[in-house]
């Protein structure tokens, strides 16, 4: 199985996406099809030519910036490296594809080039996000849609829910809707006319969750259900406040000998909690809904994060999601 990855379009360039690739190829046994400029793509390759059958190149100069409208962008660079990634799955040549760019081109490229599985009205951005405890809590949508309809969001559960069970390995996932109340009442309209319709859906629907649920903080809870702008916001308020404390944290003890003392003590408590907290174990969110593979990662990926994206991706695959989601949603949509 072949992972088309968007080699061009990440914040640091060619080399952290080249460099996730080939440990995923070592380490997974992975096979990537690299899309993007083979002058900065193999130099790096012929470093390792160990893996040198398990990575292809497919060459190309076209990027989407990230301050690029997306959806005219994908139209007008045709063989822009998202485009390519994502015209690899069409075609059978790739059981999927990975891109640190544009989410917003992102997302074009794979509902041009792949379609929307029958019956999704909206594909939706799926976020895991790290528990206090252990494993993840999914929030969807983290943003593909800025306005959403209650059906929007009960696609999302359903979505949400396989994703969960398939991919994170929850047995029983249980759902939540993400509002400013755990009552029943509480909530905006959107929410108030979502939450019977989750009622009545085959899994377990826990009811109403605030934000501090997302972290295993309150009520037990797999998938988070929310509309894209709040799902959106959600999701860069804990990015902001994760940096925030690291950074206070870290400025704090430069500037106490007994802080840095005791800091020593304490390392290994704190590479363990960024370890948990970090977003490159998951290695990116899948778009869910459109009728293929698609893992969007962040701008800044790290190797690591590409490797794993990759792994996920080939989950993904092997897993057969793609059927999981259009058997969900043909039953209970």
């Amino acid at each position: 199985m072949w992972v088309a990855v968007d080699a061009s379009s990440g914040d640091h360039g060619e080399s952290p996406i080249v460099h996730g690739s080939i440990l995923a190829a070592k380490e997974l046994g992975a096979h990537v099809i690299l899309v993007g400029n083979s002058e900065k793509i193999e130099p790096i390759l012929r470093e390792h030519p160990e893996i040198k059958e398990q990575i292809q190149v497919e060459h190309t100069t076209e990027v989407i910036r990230m301050d690029e409208s997306p959806a005219m962008a994908v139209r007008s660079k045709k063989n822009a490296s998202v485009n390519i990634a994502a015209s690899l799955v069409a075609s059978g040549r790739a059981v999927g594809f990975f891109s640190p760019g544009n989410t917003g081109a992102s997302m074009a490229a794979a509902l041009k080039h792949l379609g929307r599985i029958p019956g999704v009205k909206r594909p939706a951005i799926a976020t895991p996000i790290p528990r206090e405890s252990a494993g993840a809590t999914v929030l969807i949508d983290a943003g593909a849609n800025v306005d959403s309809k209650p059906e929007y969001l009960v696609q999302f559960a359903i979505m949400g829910e396989v994703y969960a069970r398939e991919i994170l390995g929850v047995i029983n996932p249980k759902l939540g809707l993400l509002s400013n109340g755990e009552e029943e009442g509480k909530g905006n309209e959107l929410t108030s006319q979502t939450f019977p319709r989750l009622a009545k859906l085959p899994y377990d629907f826990t009811g109403n969750v605030e934000g501090k649920d997302l972290f295993g903080m309150g009520r037990p809870v797999d998938v988070v259900v929310c509309d894209g702008f709040t799902g959106n916001i959600t999701l860069k308020s804990i990015e902001a406040a994760a940096k925030s404390i690291f950074s206070t944290l870290k400025h704090s003890i430069r500037e106490s000998s007994l802080a840095k003392t005791g800091a020593l003590f304490l390392k290994p408590a704190f590479q363990a909690v960024r370890s948990k907290m970090d977003y490159a174990s998951h290695g990116g969110a899948p778009l869910l809904g459109v009728d293929g593979i698609a893992i969007i990662g962040h701008g800044s990926s790290s190797a690591w994060a590409v490797r794993n994206a990759i792994r996920v991706t080939l989950d993904f695959a092997r897993n057969d999601v793609i059927m999981r989601l259009r058997e969900n949603i043909r039953r209970f949509a």
